[in-house]
């Protein structure tokens, strides 16, 4: 069996981290799916970024649209959800099979918006309802502004990944804005099936502490923090307040664990997939990642309810002199404003083409 089989023998859902017009044209997400186990997709403005800049594929749909008064972020968009239904079509059946659990696709609001409530929560329902797919989730920073339109979204109805969330403090105020839309729409008399995950980043953690601690706390917290989060997660589970939702109809809110790529070449490649296996949750991952997984991955056990040493882990950085909780805050924002770069530069990549193809 592989590894990537083994993953989903313990409950955890394998998806890809990337999305491009050639994955989808040569059959190698096809492949994926049915040789890999993946069973989801996730993208946001570097991958995008990527994907438009380097290949032609999108050539002759830039030229079309351009010439009909497309441009910029709504040329983006057509080019986005072209890709991405496509997508959600290969991972239909499995979305049908989990009766909603999995089989999802990702698509980003724009970064620009991460700090403007209102109007993050209208762009979300908006291009909800543009895809009009039934396994789309429309991605929302768990950013402070953007806890309100979680909320608010998760009310409309609309699926929601809650992305860029770095501790579990972070995590546990995205879980409980779910679970305010899901009240609202119980006391409003609307059914309370709507589908969420919320993105726990591991690896920058491990990157911004590089050469601050000691040798022996090398790459440790990532994982510590990703299994805190999941003891976080099992806790949410657990309550009597998710435990009410779950009595009208609600679905929970699985937890994912984003960024699962390893920044330090003296690292084992598989680190974070092997030490964040476990039930009930998502992995997602680029394509370097899966081949390395499914080349050579082991699971060994997944991670245990009450976060096992996680905790002790984070107060070995605090005697560091890692300030932990300000560092969690601090790549929230970071990541924020890369995801904004990144959406600039892709924004350029599309004018630039625009331009040259007509």
């Amino acid at each position: 069996m592989k590894p990537t089989a083994r993953l989903s023998d313990v409950g955890q859902s394998l998806w890809l981290d990337d999305i491009t017009r050639e994955l989808l044209d040569d059959g190698t997400l096809a492949r994926y799916i049915n040789d890999l186990s993946v069973t989801g997709l996730t993208s946001n403005p570097s991958i995008f970024d990527h994907a438009i800049a380097h290949s032609e594929k999108y050539d002759g749909e830039i030229r079309r649209m351009t010439a009909r008064g497309y441009a910029s972020e709504a040329l983006f968009f057509e080019l986005a959800l072209e890709d991405l239904n496509r997508a959600a079509e290969l991972f239909m059946p499995i979305h049908v099979a989990t009766a909603g659990a999995d089989g999802w696709v990702s698509l980003e609001v724009s970064p620009l918006l991460a700090y403007e409530t209102e109007e993050t929560t209208a762009e979300a329902i908006r291009l909800s309802r543009r895809a009009n797919r039934s396994n789309l989730f429309v991605k929302i920073p768990g950013t402070t502004e953007g806890l309100p339109a979680i909320e608010a979204a998760i009310f409309a109805g609309v699926p929601v990944n809650v992305t860029l969330l770095f501790s579990p403090a972070q995590y546990a105020a995205a879980a409980d804005a779910y679970m305010k839309g899901l009240e609202r729409r119980v006391a409003a008399g609307l059914a309370p099936d709507v589908r969420s995950v919320a993105s726990v980043f591991i690896s920058r953690w491990d990157r911004a502490v590089a050469g601050k601690v000691p040798e022996a706390l090398r790459n440790t917290l990532g994982v510590a923090v990703g299994k805190l989060s999941y003891k976080s997660y099992r806790d949410v589970l657990e309550s009597d307040r998710w435990q009410r939702l779950a009595n009208h109809g609600a679905s929970a809110q699985r937890l994912l664990f984003a960024s699962t790529s390893v920044k330090d070449d003296k690292a084992p490649d598989t680190l974070y997939v092997q030490a964040l296996a476990a039930p009930n949750t998502v992995d997602t991952m680029p394509q370097a990642t899966l081949a390395a997984f499914a080349d050579h991955g082991k699971v060994d056990g997944v991670l245990p309810r009450d976060g096992g040493d996680g905790a002790a882990v984070l107060e070995q950085h605090r005697a560091a002199g890692i300030d932990v909780a300000a560092l969690a805050a601090r790549l929230q924002t970071e990541g924020a404003q890369a995801f904004v770069e990144s959406w600039k530069d892709l924004l350029k990549a599309i004018d630039t083409k625009s331009r040259a193809l007509n």
